[in-house]
């Protein structure tokens, strides 16, 4: 091996291992490591804080590999580092049931901070840390104790720059002022089809120059010290967010695939791999080689780095001396456990108090459990006023008031779902995010990710059906509900009335390991009577026989939402009528499903196969409760229609009339 710089060296050692890793998986994405190995190296070893030893250490700079894609890079930084990623699991890149999956995967192994791979989320994740970030250091530093202090380093490629939910991100990054955020830009012109320039021609700089960025540029990745001055200017230039554009060749060092897109997503090839270590000055008989100096430099420098978890773990002690409150709510939080007496003074709605939107009860709620949970916040997709999701207490979190709890996304739907992952993920915040139901689909990428990483994020989806009324069918959502049920570990929750609006809150907020979304009405609902129904709490249950009319139902009537209120009064009828039936409601089918098989066969029992199945929306799914050889359905299969709500309704069958109708003639 030739004589080169350990610094040269070190570098070209994360590039052969990423080469090596790729090349023995035959998978994968060789070029972005290759390229971008100097901007990690930097990173690593002169900026970021980071501890091994407690990768969940609370003050560590976080790092984002928004371009997922290039995952072998990550994976060789954490095992040159002292990370727990032995190089056995290097070696069994993209293999089933390694650590080392195709795309950096949060649950994996420590020191991944994000699930990152669809591109464009790592940057909106990146966001959402930078603002909880900023939140936290309002609520927590005091004069001589910066117990929040930690930036945001990413490194985003082209194909994160083109996305629109980075777009939306930077947008809000830049008029929030979030100077947490340092982010560089692969910049390589180079994606899967060919060079940049055959879709994408924009100065990126200058775009983020209008977002309110401070935007560098560094020539050429492989000047370190470019690299490390543009680093350090942007860790000293406060009020905007930092994007640092690096010009890269991809699949650097390969003498037949460098700058071309034959080095993006698929493996040199043997030939190429012994060309391109020989080029680097590497031994092309050594696979997955990291040279005694390599591995004695990065674990010193790693050493180096954790020193900044001793300095901070000796200052808050005496902040925890100086501020014993703060302290003990600061470790409270990042633990995610909820404060004592949590739910305690929340709302109680009462059938005299008439008709309420969910909507409107949902905003009750809000203010108090905001009272008694500092770490709830949140906001709206500019649909403050429509979602009822503003704490009254708190003002408008902005850049000169970060302590404050009501967060404007504007009109971003999809960085909205971003950024809310990416609070999650920093920990200490407990945030919530507002739209109309239909826009739902805005967001559904954010809402994937963020079940698969078992983030604790609640959606309030409000005009949750064709009873929104005059907005018409493109605000009406159909397919929406049944869409939302369909994502793994996603909890979905459709409260029929107040009451009910609060448990559900309840639930949402004791979830440690999955999302949740509130799905709620525009039009006012009765308050049921609790003295003749069953109680709101046996929500929690996700489903529950809410009345029995008569010792033995011929019929199962099961209705989620605004439609139980119609079921009810379909009882009524019937009974009058001497039909007796049973009002199933089912507000939530993933924890019905939780429950034992005696707990759903009692609800929903086998013997009765009489079925009507009522709710504003796509019969998919339903059939599992509702059967096909007896039963009847009033759902919607088509797009609603723009008229007054309660005209809706009944254009397209949802009235008791309807209701009894279908009932009698499957029981004829």
């Amino acid at each position: 091996m030739a004589a080169i710089d350990l610094s040269t060296l070190s570098i070209n050692t994360i590039r052969t291992l990423a080469i090596d890793g790729v090349q023995e998986a035959n998978s994968g994405h060789p070029g972005m490591p290759m390229g971008c190995a100097p901007i990690a190296y930097t990173l690593w070893t002169k900026f970021m804080n980071y501890s091994p030893d407690d990768p969940a250490w609370p003050n560590r700079d976080r790092f984002v590999l928004s371009a997922g894609h290039g995952s072998m890079l990550l994976y060789s930084m954490l095992h040159l580092t002292g990370y727990d990623l032995p190089m056995e699991e290097l070696k069994n890149f993209r293999q089933f049931g390694s650590k080392t999956a195709g795309h950096p995967e949060y649950w994996e192994a420590p020191g991944i901070e994000t699930t990152t791979g669809p591109l464009g989320q790592g940057f909106s994740n990146g966001v959402g840390m930078a603002l909880a970030g900023k939140h936290l250091a309002a609520v927590f530093n005091k004069p001589g104790y910066p117990i929040v202090d930690h930036n945001i380093y990413a490194i985003c490629s082209d194909g994160d720059i083109m996305e629109g939910i980075s777009s939306e991100a930077a947008s809000l990054a830049g008029h929030l002022g979030l100077d947490n955020i340092i982010f560089l830009y692969d910049d390589n012109n180079i994606t899967i089809d060919g060079n940049t320039s055959l879709a994408f021609s924009e100065d990126v700089p200058e775009r983020f120059e209008a977002y309110d960025w401070h935007v560098q540029t560094v020539d050429d990745a492989n000047d370190l010290d470019a690299l490390e001055n543009a680093i350090r200017t942007a860790k000293d230039v406060r009020g905007k967010p930092h994007l640092i554009s690096v010009k890269t060749h991809i699949g650097y060092g390969s003498p037949n695939k460098q700058n071309t897109s034959d080095a993006h997503g698929a493996p040199l090839g043997e030939e190429e791999v012994r060309l391109t270590k020989e080029n680097l000055g590497w031994d092309p008989e050594k696979k997955f080689y990291v040279p005694d100096e390599v591995r004695g430099h990065l674990t010193t420098k790693a050493n180096e780095r954790k020193q900044a978890k001793a300095e901070w773990d000796n200052l808050f002690e005496s902040y925890r001396e100086e501020y014993p409150e703060l302290a003990t709510d600061y470790k409270r939080r990042m633990a995610e456990k909820l404060p004592e007496n949590w739910d305690t003074d929340l709302p109680v709605f009462k059938p005299e108090n008439g008709k309420m939107a969910t909507r409107k009860a949902s905003g009750a709620a809000i203010q108090k459990l905001a009272a008694n949970i500092p770490e709830l916040i949140g906001g709206s997709a500019d649909l403050e006023p429509s979602n009822k999701t503003y704490i009254d207490t708190d003002k408008n979190f902005a850049k000169d008031a970060c302590d404050q709890r009501n967060i404007h996304f504007g009109v971003r739907e999809h960085a909205m779902g971003g950024i809310l992952n990416g609070m999650s993920l920093q920990k200490g915040v407990r945030p919530y995010g507002g739209t109309f139901l239909i826009f739902s689909d805005y967001m559904r990428p954010t809402l994937r990710l963020a079940a698969m990483m078992g983030l604790t994020n609640i959606y309030i989806y409000t005009h949750d059906s064709i009873g929104l009324g005059e907005d018409g069918p493109t605000h009406q959502p159909i397919e929406q509900l049944a869409s939302l049920r369909a994502i793994p570990n996603f909890l979905t929750l459709r409260p029929a009335d107040a009451n009910e609006v609060v448990e559900c809150w309840k639930i949402a907020l004791q979830q440690t390991d999955r999302p949740t979304a509130l799905i709620l009405t525009r039009q006012g609902l009765p308050i049921f009577d609790r003295t003749q129904v069953a109680a709101a709490s046996n929500v929690a249950k996700g489903g529950y026989v809410l009345r029995d009319s008569g010792e033995s139902p011929e019929v199962i009537l099961l209705a989620s939402g605004s439609e139980v209120a119609l079921a009810l009064a379909a009882q009524n009828d019937l009974a009058s009528q001497g039909i007796e039936s049973r009002v199933v409601n089912m507000c939530s089918w993933e924890l019905f499903e939780e429950q034992s098989p005696e707990y759903k066969d009692a609800v929903l029992p086998a013997a009765i196969q009489n079925r009507v199945v009522i709710e504003a929306g796509r019969r998919t799914g339903w059939e599992r409760y509702g059967g096909t050889t007896n039963a009847a359905y009033i759902t919607m299969e088509t797009f609603g229609a723009s008229a007054p709500g309660n005209e809706v309704f009944e254009h397209y069958g949802f009235t008791a009339e309807n209701v009894v109708e279908k009932t009698k003639g499957l029981l004829s």
